[in-house]
C-alpha cells in the first residue's frame, strides 16, 4: 500500500489520504492495524469506517488530507487537509487536528499547514481555502491569523456540538494572497 504523496517537513511526514486510499486500507488491514495506522480511538475508527462504507465523494465534492506523522518517532499525530473540496469551483474547506494534548502548542500544526496550504494552491489548483472555527478557539484563530486568513463573517448556528447549534466564523485565504 503506497501513498501517492508524502511531503517531508523539518519535523513531520505528511502522508496523503484520499477516499481510494481509505478503501485500499480497509481491504488489506485489520481494525486494530487501521486504528494504529491512523492513531484512532473507537470513535475515530467509526468515522473512517463510515467514509469507507458510505463514501465522501460525489461528482463535484471530495476529500483530500494528510496524516501528520512525527518524523522522529513515526507516530501519527493528527490530520490536516481539505474536505468539501470542489475542484470545479477551485475551493475547499480546511481542517486540522492534533490528537493528543502533548503535541499541541509546539508548532507542529503551523509547520504542517504551510505545506498543506501550498499543496492545495499548487497541486489541487485551489483558488480559495476557507476555514470555519469557533472564535473562542484561540490556538486555531492564531494559526489562521499567522497565515493571513481574512475574517469574512459569522455563520449562525452552523455547527452542532453535543446537540447544541453553535456559530462558526468563516475565514478565507485566496491563492493570490498566498502567493504574496
Amino acid at each position: 500500500m503506497q501513498h501517492a504523496t508524502i511531503i517531508e517537513t523539518p519535523r513531520l511526514l505528511l502522508k496523503a489520504i484520499t477516499p481510494s486510499f481509505i478503501h485500499d486500507i480497509f481491504k488489506s488491514k485489520s481494525k486494530e492495524e487501521i486504528m494504529t495506522y491512523f492513531c484512532l480511538d473507537e470513535v475515530g475508527y467509526l468515522f473512517i469506517l463510515e467514509i469507507h462504507e458510505k463514501g465522501v465523494e460525489t461528482h463535484r465534492l471530495s476529500l483530500f488530507y494528510f496524516l501528520v506523522v512525527n518524523k522522529e518517532t513515526n507516530e501519527p499525530m493528527g490530520d490536516c487537509g481539505f474536505h468539501t473540496w470542489n475542484a470545479s469551483h477551485r475551493r475547499a474547506e480546511l481542517f486540522y487536528v492534533l490528537r493528543k494534548d502533548e503535541y499541541k502548542q509546539k508548532g507542529f500544526m503551523k509547520e504542517a499547514l504551510a505545506f498543506v496550504l501550498d499543496y492545495g494552491f499548487a497541486h489541487l489548483n485551489l483558488h480559495r481555502i476557507q476555514a470555519l472555527i469557533d472564535d473562542n478557539n484561540t490556538p486555531s484563530l492564531k494559526l489562521l491569523q499567522h497565515y493571513q486568513f481574512t475574517k469574512e463573517g459569522i455563520m449562525r448556528e452552523d455547527y452542532n456540538v453535543d446537540g447544541k447549534n453553535e456559530d462558526s466564523t468563516c475565514y478565507s485565504l485566496q491563492k493570490h494572497e498566498w502567493m504574496k
